[in-house]
């Protein structure tokens, strides 16, 4: 299986080196570097060219929400993970807008981590259990009616994608179940997205659930 390069963004040192040493045990994990504030994480992030980066949000010199934008925009398919220990939704929300593939809080276990890893290497998005009901109360659209047009766009096929993308289905799992290719799932993720303008699938399964698509 292919080494995950991971990049630590943390301004505490202990919780850094408790990390890495976790991250370590892990066959396919190499930490490759650590910085303990954003405009470093940055600087470092362009040199060493990670798969994963692990970003807080409360850091001096440049905080998480700050070095976001930036990380992505140098690599747009750099999976950046909040992980901090701000339970507030309008962080998560901002976060998630500005394209981070999960939000993570530092009470989860040591495995909730690690699967959340393999999972944004693989394209999904991920939440800490107790974040996603805030995200969707924080999403929730005064103009419904703007986005029903907007979902007449989709195709059958879409919607059920974006059905799929509600129950927090990976692109395997609903290419299995819907038993075409996961290439194929993967340009249907890309067309509902853009179609519903939205950034990313944790939006997607928002959007769902709103509209009641999860129920289908």
């Amino acid at each position: 299986m292919a080494i995950t390069n991971i990049l630590l963004i943390d301004d505490h040192t202990l919780f850094r080196t408790g990390l890495r040493f976790l991250l370590e045990q892990e066959d396919q994990f190499n930490v490759i570097g650590e910085a303990a504030d954003g405009l470093a994480g940055i600087k470092l992030a362009a040199q060493l060219q990670p798969d994963v980066v692990l970003l807080d949000l409360d850091m001096p010199v440049m905080n998480g929400l700050e070095a976001l934008p930036q990380l992505l925009n140098s690599n747009p398919n750099l999976a950046v993970i909040i992980l901090t220990v701000s339970e507030d939704a309008i962080d998560l929300t901002e976060c998630m807008r500005l394209g981070a593939r999960g939000y993570l809080l530092k009470n989860i276990e040591t495995h909730f981590l690690i699967n959340s890893i393999h999972k944004a290497v693989e394209g999904d998005s991920i939440l800490s259990p107790e974040m996603t009901s805030k995200l969707i109360s924080q999403l929730r659209s005064p103009t419904p009616v703007a986005e029903d047009s907007q979902l007449s766009t989709l195709t059958q096929r879409e919607k059920e994608t974006l059905a799929w993308l509600a129950k927090g289905a990976s692109n395997k799992v609903i290419a299995k179940s819907m038993n075409v290719a996961e290439s194929t799932i993967k340009v249907h993720v890309q067309n509902i997205l853009r179609k519903l303008n939205l950034n990313s699938r944790v939006q997607a399964a928002v959007f769902a659930v709103e509209h009641e698509l999860d129920h289908h």
